[in-house]
């Protein structure tokens, strides 16, 4: 459910003060904040804000397209490193066997006593 037309968009008093200061003496640095709830007014257009992810501060350059969104919206708090088990159809294997000799693939059998490889019955190659 939206906040109340009312009562205004929240925003952390620290915060506003922060920046209505910093627009008086036309100072633009990064301002560190833990407020993620706090929602982007006007007056943080064009400010760099260091929003707290719960592990580090990451930087949120604000625009106009940001105004009306919160603070958190920008830092994400989770690291997605995608989905795992994924097979793609050129893996798969038929009938058994890879279509596909890669590494790890079965090969010719090798070492002391493998018998050498010979040519298939019909093919006309001579011993």
């Amino acid at each position: 459910m939206a906040r109340s037309v009312k009562k205004g968009p929240y925003v952390e008093d620290a915060l506003m003060t922060k920046v209505s200061a910093m627009n008086g003496r036309n100072e633009k640095r990064v301002i560190k904040t833990w407020a993620r709830a706090s929602t982007i007014v006007p007056d943080f257009v064009g400010h760099t804000f260091a929003v707290h992810n719960g592990n580090k501060f990451i930087p949120v350059y604000i625009t106009e397209n940001m105004v009306g969104h919160k603070l958190g919206e920008f830092a994400p708090t989770r690291l997605f490193r995608g989905h795992t088990g994924a097979v793609k159809a050129t893996d798969k294997k038929i009938g058994g066997v890879p279509t596909s000799g890669g590494p790890g693939a079965p090969g010719a059998p090798s070492g002391p006593g493998a018998a050498p490889a010979t040519p298939a019955k019909g093919t006309g190659a001579v011993k």
